[in-house]
């Protein structure tokens, strides 16, 4: 039945059990119209108003549904779908909307990895650069004055040596600007390697105690799924230090049912009920890359708890 018909139909039921009981029912109106009589209408037009009402919440309430999913969907967390009950028009728009979600999470998903395919080319191509150019620049720029330090006397010498600490401090910045854009070590020593290089340095420059617990039988993964890990690992180490206000972070990389799971807890004051930024979504978007499941939570005492489970290559038969 469409839903034209549908209301027709509720409003005739209506409409007809009011007339039946004005036809059959022991009830006259005088003229002028006494106040019993007054009451007894008005009351009888409030319960076919509330009769009308109740039946027409029924029939529009797949209408309903359909209002509150679009409003509350979101691409970053795919698979909200409505269930399809029966025929007519309104099983046709709820099947059509979950059909239009399908198809944009999959669109969504095909630019998100796009995107960060470019991302982590654009982050190679400047970490190259700065390691190419700015790092062989200011490594020659330490030489020369080194050679000047060493022929100068007195107050310049001092200077010059002051100057080569700036430049030396600079330098390690630039080296460290390199590891985060490109992590070398990802490719040459593994994940587990580069996770544990990523929160040393990490606790060295924020002065957060860092915890780590990394299981040493983890399954194998491809490259993009590390990559996505180490990527979530240091997004979830720079909320703690940025917004957290933590005093310890824990990290760990444990083996799950046929998948690896990266942990991010820390003791601060809690993601609550703030809105998502853009560093909580560029993870999720991460997450559905390589098909991985993102659980951002309250810790089990205080804080916030990142965890990502990834998984495994399935070994070949």
């Amino acid at each position: 039945m469409s839903l034209y018909w549908r209301i027709f139909g509720l409003n005739a039921v209506v409409l007809g059990t009011a007339t039946a009981l004005l036809l059959w029912a022991p009830v006259t109106v005088s003229v002028p119209v006494l106040l019993t009589e007054a009451i007894i209408l008005v009351v009888g037009l409030g319960v076919m108003l509330v009769a009308n009402a109740a039946l027409l919440r029924i029939g529009l309430a797949p209408l309903d549904r359909v209002t509150r999913l679009m409003t509350t969907v979101d691409l970053l967390r795919p698979g909200q779908r409505l269930p399809v009950r029966g025929g007519g028009e309104v099983a046709e728009l709820v099947s059509t909307f979950n059909a239009m979600l399908e198809r944009l999470e999959k669109e969504r998903a095909v630019s998100s990895a796009r995107a960060l395919l470019a991302q982590e080319a654009e982050r190679r191509r400047i970490a190259q650069e700065l390691h190419d150019e700015v790092g062989q620049s200011m490594t020659a720029i330490l030489l020369a004055l080194k050679r000047a330090s060493d022929e100068a006397s007195g107050l310049l010498r001092g200077e010059l040596q002051q100057a080569q600490e700036i430049t030396r401090e600079s330098l390690d910045e630039v080296r460290r600007l390199v590891r985060r854009l490109r992590p070398g070590v990802l490719d040459d020593l593994g994940l587990v390697s580069a996770v544990t290089s990523l929160a040393t340095e990490f606790a060295t420059h924020t002065g957060l105690r860092v915890v780590r617990r990394f299981d040493a039988d983890l399954p194998p993964l491809d490259h993009e799924a590390e990559l996505v890990i180490y990527r979530v690992a240091q997004e979830g180490l720079t909320n703690a230090a940025r917004h957290a206000e933590a005093r310890c972070v824990e990290v760990s990389l444990r083996r799950g049912d046929g998948s690896v799971v990266l942990e991010v807890s820390d003791d601060g004051r809690g993601i609550g009920a703030a809105r998502e930024g853009a560093g909580i979504r560029g993870m999720r978007e991460r997450a559905l890359l390589i098909g991985a499941a993102l659980d951002i939570s309250p810790a089990t005492s205080a804080g916030t708890r990142i965890r990502l489970t990834v998984p495994a290559l399935r070994k070949q038969p």
